[in-house]
């Protein structure tokens, strides 16, 4: 993916399976988002193609999700005023098949869609722990349940790949701690999860596979034991600490500490899908 003379994304390539969840990790501007962004739709790649189960996505959003992935992204992207259930939802909406004049009329066939669309709606609030707040408009929900929501949201359309763009940023140790539980328990839902995250204890506790980018290209691919003890990623990414007072040698990495980040009132944060290039 080219913006101009900058390659953002350099030759990427990466496969996920069912029951797996993978963990893309890299400094900031390492093209991580930009990667997500184009597998989605919200960017149409300068080269390259994205399939799925051996079909070539178009670079349309609304295909994507039709075929089966689906994302969170790493400002969260609710609407505000509507309850977490509404928000829910609207995120079923691309699986159901009511027209436009049946919808108008409230035919038949738009009320039993709207029924089993309010029954999927609490049951994923229930799955990731806030169907107390299904009432509750968007906005006045805490940051971690606005997080678990998107998360519902991103889960209402059925999808086969999830991809979570730093879904604990700006969480708590408690909040994390649920998260990385969530997570585990979408993947064996029998779903392939693709996580970037800046919380390399998070990251590498919960993956089982991590793939590190550095200036949009892929550094080093493994197991969590491998990426974190390359010498490459540690230089690249962790960073070498200040040298020992006696000369010997680097002190221990020390990992990136990422701002914290935190949803505006409105609960709109940013655009859909930031440059991360």
């Amino acid at each position: 993916m080219r913006f101009g003379g900058l390659v953002a994304v350099d030759h990427v390539s990466l496969h996920v399976g069912l029951g797996e969840i993978v963990g893309l990790i890299g400094p900031n501007g390492a093209g991580k988002t930009t990667f997500f962004n184009c597998l989605t739709g919200l960017y149409q790649p300068t080269s390259g193609l994205v399939t799925f189960n051996g079909t070539v996505l178009p670079p349309k959003p609304r295909k994507v999700v039709q075929a089966g992935m689906a994302r969170t992204f790493q400002n969260i992207r609710l609407f505000a005023n509507m309850t977490a259930r509404e928000n829910v939802m609207v995120g079923r909406y691309c699986r159901t098949s009511a027209g436009p004049l049946t919808s108008i009329l409230r035919g038949f066939k738009y009320k039993r869609e709207e029924r089993e669309t309010e029954q999927v709606a609490d049951q994923l609030l229930d799955f990731v722990g806030i169907a107390g707040s299904r009432d509750h408009l968007a906005r006045n929900l805490s940051y971690g349940d606005q997080r678990r929501l998107e998360i519902a949201r991103a889960l209402a359309t059925e999808p086969k790949v999830l991809l979570l763009d730093e879904p604990t940023a700006g969480m708590n140790p408690q909040e994390t701690r649920q998260a990385e539980e969530l997570i585990r328990r979408i993947r064996d839902l029998g779903l392939a999860v693709v996580v970037i995250e800046h919380d390399m204890r998070f990251i590498f506790n919960l993956c089982d596979r991590v793939v590190c980018l550095v200036q949009g290209k892929v550094l080093v691919e493994g197991t969590p034991e491998v990426v974190q003890s390359d010498p490459q990623v540690i230089e690249a990414y962790i960073g070498t600490g200040p040298a020992e007072p006696d000369g010997t040698g680097p002190a221990e990495p020390a990992a990136a500490e990422p701002a914290p980040r935190r949803a505006e009132p409105d609960g709109t944060v940013g655009e859909g899908g930031s440059l991360d290039a």
